[in-house]
């Protein structure tokens, strides 16, 4: 059974934050997240829908946005809902993480060991 497409909407933009770099970022020095936390409401089937995504620019209140949703599943929307897209982002951090933390322990292995 094919999926039915997507509908075409505008969201309108309520309130745009600036975020601050998590964790993640902390230790090595490298941002990987994105700015700005963009809330934005948009209207499915009659009925009142919220949602935010990050970006890496402000967008302004009350400003209207191209939106997609999801006719059988309306919370669903091609702003927040990208599986490829946030695989993406979240890999390399992941990766970096991980990374990092057996190198830190290799190191620390080896210091010890050294002084034995």
């Amino acid at each position: 059974m094919p999926a039915e497409p997507w509908i075409a909407t505008t969201a309108t933009v309520t309130a745009c934050r600036f975020q601050f770099a998590g964790l993640s970022s902390l230790a090595f020095g490298v941002n990987l997240s994105q700015r700005f936390r963009i809330a934005f409401d948009y209207y499915a089937h009659g009925r009142l829908y919220s949602d935010e995504f990050q970006s890496p620019t402000a967008i302004p209140q009350n400003t209207k946005i191209p939106l997609s949703y999801n006719p059988l599943d309306p919370h669903e929307n091609s702003r927040t809902h990208n599986p490829t897209a946030r695989a993406t982002k979240a890999q390399p951090t992941w990766l970096i993480g991980v990374t990092g933390s057996i190198v830190l322990s290799l190191i620390w292995l080896i210091v010890l060991r050294s002084c034995a």
